[in-house]
C-alpha cells in the first residue's frame, strides 16, 4: 500500500524549519549583545555579563584596606553568583521574548 506525501505539510514544515534557524540565530547574536550589571551585597565588588553567561568586566570599588582577603573573596563570589542569576534571568527573557509567538506545529 503506497503512502500518500501532504506536500503541503511538508512545505510548511520546512518554512517553519527555516523560520526556527532565523529565530535561533536572532537568539544567538541577541545572548551575546545584551549584558547585565550586577554588585555583591556590600558593593565593593561589580560584574558585568552577557545573557550568553560570559563575564566581560570585573570592578571593585572603594577602598580595600581592613578588608581581609575572606572578605573580598565573599564578595568576588557573591557578585559572581548574582551574575551568573542574572544572565540566566536575561537568556529566559530573551527566549521568551523571541521564541514566545512560535506555535507548534501540530495543534493539541
Amino acid at each position: 500500500m503506497a503512502r500518500e506525501i501532504d506536500e503541503a505539510w511538508i512545505e510548511e514544515a520546512v518554512e517553519r524549519y527555516r523560520h526556527i534557524e532565523s529565530l535561533q540565530a536572532e537568539f544567538d547574536k541577541a545572548v551575546h549583545g545584551v549584558e547585565v550589571t550586577v554588585r555583591s551585597p556590600d558593593g565593593l565588588v561589580e560584574v558585568v555579563v552577557t545573557a550568553a553567561g560570559a563575564i566581560t568586566d570585573v570592578r571593585i570599588f572603594g577602598a580595600l584596606h581592613g578588608r581581609t582577603s575572606v572578605e573580598l573573596a565573599r564578595s568576588v563570589h557573591a557578585a559572581v553568583t548574582a551574575a551568573a542569576d542574572a544572565a540566566r534571568w536575561a537568556r529566559e527573557k530573551l527566549h521568551g521574548e523571541t521564541f514566545g509567538d512560535y506555535r507548534p506545529l501540530t495543534e493539541a
